[in-house]
């Protein structure tokens, strides 16, 4: 992989700027106009060919944390840490395109094409993940947007739109339990994963004095994570400090909401940031 891939590269409209790098299409950076940046990226985190970017928007595919028959394989699939090619580009737009290939077969034995297209709206930014299956048979996948959003305070803040969803406890065993009808307060190590939740959230950030809202289409699945204090002090590319300035918010198909693609079908998975 050459440097080029790693370099990023600015999208820039009177409505704000982003920046996309290459690797993985990873947009690392949005700004809104007249507003602080509403991505969160690590000060710690390595630019190397083939390791994953912390924070920003990192694209999880074909599969979901650990790969369950191989340990050994890179967590959250390929997608985020391979070059994507860009296909078109304005100053407000780009559409990335990341196709199999011999490498990855090896990982994930089937054909597809992905087209992530990224776009500044006013005061949002839209994401939108398609997947073709390019195969003679149909293929399951799992998918996400990892979305890092920045908030002055994490323990401030407070999450709403999962009221009354039941989740899956990654930090207790996939325990299921039930949120209940208030809003979620982010303190702590937080990893749930909320199956059949297909609704908008909000971050309410009394800090910052915004509301970061997360607008979605064609995902089932929604997980917030926030490593909390000792996970983030763990983490050499995050920090023992970190884990107050995000929250991940992110739509995703994962689990029982895993996508299965007819041989020529295509399914498309769209996040809308809005900072209010």
């Amino acid at each position: 992989m050459s440097d080029d891939a790693l370099r990023e590269e600015t999208l820039a409209t009177p409505e704000g700027e982003a920046r996309v790098v290459r690797q993985g299409a990873h947009v690392v950076h949005w700004r809104p106009r007249d507003a602080e940046p509403a991505l969160f990226l690590s000060p710690r985190t390595a630019r190397i060919a083939g390791r994953a970017i912390r924070g920003g928007v990192p694209i999880v595919f074909p599969w979901f944390g650990p790969r369950a028959d191989d340990p050994a394989a890179p967590a959250h699939g390929f997608a985020r840490i391979l070059p994507w090619r860009v296909v078109a580009a304005a100053d407000g737009t780009r559409a990335l395109v990341l196709e199999s290939d011999a490498a990855t077969r090896a990982a994930w034995p089937h054909d597809f094409a992905l087209r992530y297209e990224v776009a500044l709206q006013p005061r949002a930014l839209s994401l939108t993940l398609e997947v073709s299956n390019l195969s003679t048979a149909p293929f399951a996948f799992e998918a996400a947007l990892h979305t890092y959003l920045r908030v002055g305070d994490a323990p401030a803040a407070r999450l709403t739109g999962l009221e009354g969803h039941a989740y899956l406890d990654k930090t207790d065993g996939d325990r299921v339990s039930r949120l209940g009808d208030v809003p979620f307060i982010l303190d702590g190590e937080v990893d749930r994963v909320f199956p059949g939740a297909r609704g908008s959230c909000v971050v309410h950030d009394p800090v910052l004095g915004r509301r970061l809202v997360v607008d979605k289409t064609g995902s089932a699945t929604t997980v917030v994570w926030n490593p909390g204090p000792a996970r983030a002090a763990a983490l050499a590319d995050l920090g023992p400090d970190a884990w107050r300035d995000m929250v991940c918010v992110e739509t995703a198909n994962t689990g029982d909401d895993r996508v299965t693609l007819a041989p020529g079908a295509r399914h498309r998975m769209s996040a809308t940031l809005r900072c209010e």
